[in-house]
């Protein structure tokens, strides 16, 4: 399992941003606890699912051992988030 940033350095709000994925929902949303972000702040109904962290929180992110990934990466991971959670919403079947 692994953690992964980018490098997009989107500006907004007067900020540097970036994103934030994991191999799976569980470890995402544990690191980014150990980041101190509020999983409210999970962009689950995005495109691709995924935190999105300033330049200075990935570089705390980087330090705690996650990774830089590139755009194949991050596409990837997120795609997998999108995955597990659709099978998060999916009925449990009656039996």
């Amino acid at each position: 399992m692994a953690v992964y940033v980018d490098d997009e350095l989107i500006p907004w709000r007067g900020k540097l941003w970036c994103h934030l994925v994991a191999d799976s929902l569980s470890e995402l949303h544990a690191f980014a606890r150990s980041l101190g972000l509020r999983e409210a702040w999970f962009q689950s109904k995005s495109v691709y699912p995924h935190y999105d962290v300033t330049v200075s929180v990935r570089d705390r992110a980087l330090a705690m051992g996650a990774s830089m990934g590139d755009r194949q990466t991050i596409i990837s991971c997120a795609k997998l988030l999108k995955h597990e959670l659709s099978l998060e919403t999916q009925p449990v079947p009656q039996s």
